[in-house]
């Protein structure tokens, strides 16, 4: 035989709020992973977090900021940077990658093939106009272009989503490196890993994944509860392999770029800690720079032109 689920008994067996113990609840705090009902729950950096914790976590900021102001200092971010309440960075990354997306629908007259634009086909980040060509623009430009629809709301959706707490959590100066650095990252490895032969990429999504690698260093640091960070890893890394002509290098190389960007700027000595912080940013741009610069030097220099094929702007490289 067989028994219908009986709701009252799902409801009575989730385990109680930790401070309305009336109400059953199937959430609990990313921090102390008590319990607690959706009325006891705040948005965090990370995941959402019980009122004790916030309330916990506020007064050991307010400890961290009397020792900074105690040592000369103002108040901090985790990055030792000055506090901000609102993102800024974020937003106007955002707005930027939606504009320049329209140039290049108004350019190709299309909002669908708006890769036929001509600002798409110089700014794209092609293995054979990059490196036989020496147009290393674009390993900056083409973390600004989207292709077609899906692309721009999906990637506009991510950074907003993922950059504004990340924003107030380390600062504007440390996110704008961190968010530079990630691109050159999902730059780097595509530009390391593929030959010539492989197709163009775009997309900000080097970026973002950069930004995911910074909270993998936050949720380590603080010691968060790290269901939060496992599942949009997970989702991400799942989309990244299932849905085709997406980057995978470029997702790889901007999380590692991240991540060690972010392990840079968090775990550098207190003491002259711009200086160390400065310090390890450099060695890591420097070090993938040289990556690339090591592939260029292994690829044949060539000549680019920009020309038109089927009635779109492309662009074609001869040997010298």
């Amino acid at each position: 035989m067989s028994q219908p689920p009986n709701p009252q008994y799902q409801q009575a067996a989730m385990p109680g709020c930790w401070w309305h113990p009336n109400r059953p609840t199937g959430l609990s705090c990313s921090r102390c992973e008590r319990p607690a009902c959706p009325d006891c729950l705040r948005e965090a950096a990370v995941g959402f977090q019980c009122t004790d914790c916030v309330q916990a976590g506020r007064q050991q900021d307010r400890a961290q900021q009397k020792q900074y102001r105690d040592a000369g200092y103002g108040a901090r971010t985790l990055a030792g940077a000055q506090p901000v309440q609102t993102a800024v960075v974020t937003p106007v990354l955002l707005a930027l990658n939606v504009v320049i997306f329209f140039v290049t629908v108004a350019q190709s007259g299309s909002i669908v093939n708006n890769n036929f634009s001509e600002l798409f086909q110089l700014g794209q980040l092609w293995n054979p106009a990059t490196l036989a060509g020496d147009e290393w623009w674009r390993i900056f430009t083409s973390g600004f272009l989207q292709y077609g629809l899906l692309h721009i709301a999906s990637n506009a959706f991510s950074l907003w989503f993922v950059g504004r707490p990340l924003e107030t959590a380390l600062g504007r100066v440390p996110f704008t490196v961190l968010y530079f650095v990630s691109m050159i990252g999902g730059s780097a490895a595509n530009l390391v890993f593929n030959g010539l032969d492989a197709g163009p990429v775009v997309g900000a999504s080097g970026a973002i994944f950069g930004l995911i690698g910074a909270y993998t260093v936050i949720v380590i640091k603080l010691r968060l509860n790290p269901t939060w960070l496992l599942v949009i890893l997970g989702l991400n890394v799942f989309i990244t392999f299932q849905v085709p002509s997406i980057s995978i290098l470029g997702h790889a190389g901007g999380f590692v770029g991240g991540l060690v960007a972010t392990f840079a700027l968090l775990y550098a000595p207190e003491k002259n800690r711009l200086k160390w912080q400065l310090g390890g940013i450099a060695i890591v741009v420097v070090a993938m720079i040289g990556l690339i610069a090591w592939k260029d030097s292994q690829t044949i220099s060539a000549s680019c032109e920009l020309t038109t094929s089927r009635g779109a702007p492309t662009y074609v490289c001869y040997p010298e």
